[in-house]
């Protein structure tokens, strides 16, 4: 009896150990946006977190990305938002530090990890606090049909003379479209087009940011050049392309009617798990002939950071610390080809394509894209302008002196820097 009773205690003590761990337990809730990475952080990331810090649960709960930020905000105010908040790149999450929403991570362990440039996304504009870990960015160039260019006899090409001379060999074979873009959403035409190959001719940075402080304009120079270059791919668009959407512009590519698909590095996964029966190739943006130095937009576009309301707040710093380390790198960049970490870490990328674009860093010069920081604060909004301009540039509406006078005249009228000059 005893023994029974020795026994009956020992399984109380070690049950009532177990509740005691369990009420210890803390759990984390992300909000987030990319639902479509749910079982990527439910199968690989939050358990590779868990592993080492068995105290802390995680739980990603993502919401539909045209809702996010209305719901996030909702979420915010009535004090139900989760403990950690993927922040998207920019003013959005700016103005939820602002409000009081984020708290200041100046003081993480690991945010050394980040260049200047990386943390610029989530960062105050005095550079004195900075928001969120940044995660991962988004790097701009050309996807193409390995097969198709076999067929036709067709190599990268290295500067924008040679990217013509590719398109028109492809027009001319009768058998292809040149290009995979239509111009019916307006945003791809900005964004794959004005944005991917623009930093050629503005110089990257020094472009960019000479439109923040006022010393360069979107109507003259390397802006001017690169509306210039645009123009130049219209006798190289599909037919009707003025009716394609993002959409219709993937499935041209897909099914193989069309050589080179201008691409941000995010379309690699939708193309690799999509069944496709060729190979994929990628080129950077080609410089025009005689540039000494070649340009990318490697753009923010991802991070996390601490709601300051959380009661978990502790927790929570473990989970952001772990994710400057190499580890969350790895595993972040490899599970999401075509999103890219942007630690220092050097890090070791399985899928081919995804290397080929992320190579380019060593080859060129990066920069973002010219109207996300600063100056799309105002109306007429810059980004809403480029879209709308580019697009129309590419359906032959406008000529390119006229989208850039029209985009520099947008942001004249509100931006004081670029006013009275």
């Amino acid at each position: 009896m005893k023994k029974l009773a020795m026994l009956s205690l020992l399984l109380l003590v070690l049950v009532g150990a177990f509740s005691v761990a369990a009420q210890d337990a803390v759990t984390l809730t992300i909000e987030s946006w990319r639902n479509d990475d749910l079982a990527i952080w439910e199968d690989v990331i939050i358990p590779a977190f868990e592993a080492q810090h068995p105290e802390i649960n995680v739980v990603f709960s993502p919401t539909a990305p045209t809702e996010y930020n209305a719901a996030l905000n909702t979420k915010l105010e009535a004090g139900t938002a989760g403990d950690l908040i993927t922040c998207r790149p920019f003013d959005a999450s700016l103005q939820l530090f602002v409000d009081g929403h984020l708290s200041s991570l100046n003081d993480l362990p690991g945010m050394e990890n980040f260049s200047d440039v990386a943390k610029s996304a989530w960062i105050t504009d005095d550079g004195s606090d900075v928001f969120c870990v940044p995660m991962a960015s988004v790097i701009h160039g050309f996807l193409y049909n390995a097969s198709i260019f076999e067929e036709l006899g067709l190599s990268e090409p290295a500067t924008e003379e040679e990217f013509l001379a590719l398109l028109q060999t492809v027009k001319d074979s009768g058998s292809y479209a040149p290009l995979a873009m239509g111009t019916a959403d307006q945003w791809e035409s900005a964004t794959m087009g004005f944005q991917n190959i623009g930093p050629n001719y503005w110089g990257g940075e020094a472009g960019r940011l000479g439109l923040i402080d006022g010393t360069a304009k979107y109507n003259e120079g390397g802006f001017l050049a690169a509306f210039e270059a645009l123009s130049r791919w219209t006798p190289f668009m599909a037919d009707g392309y003025q009716a394609l959407t993002y959409a219709d512009a993937q499935n041209l590519f897909m099914f193989g009617q069309a050589a080179v698909y201008p691409a941000g590095s995010w379309d690699i996964g939708y193309f690799e798990n999509s069944g496709i029966d060729f190979e994929l190739g990628a080129f950077a943006p080609p410089p025009p002939a005689g540039a000494d130095t070649c340009y990318i937009s490697d753009h923010t576009d991802i991070a996390m950071g601490m709601n300051s309301a959380s009661p978990n707040a502790e927790a929570a710093r473990t989970f952001l610390e772990w994710m400057t380390s190499q580890e969350f790198a790895e595993l972040y960049t490899n599970q999401l080809p075509g999103f890219f970490t942007l630690s220092n870490h050097e890090i070791s990328v399985e899928d081919p394509v995804a290397g080929e674009f992320l190579s380019w860093r060593g080859q060129c010069e990066t920069t973002i894209r010219s109207s996300y920081q600063i100056l799309s604060r105002g109306e007429p909004n810059n980004e809403t302008d480029l879209w709308t301009q580019s697009a129309q540039l590419l359906n032959g509406a406008v000529t390119a002196q006229e989208a850039a006078d029209t985009v520099q005249t947008g942001l004249e009228q509100w931006y004081a820097p670029q006013q009275g000059s």
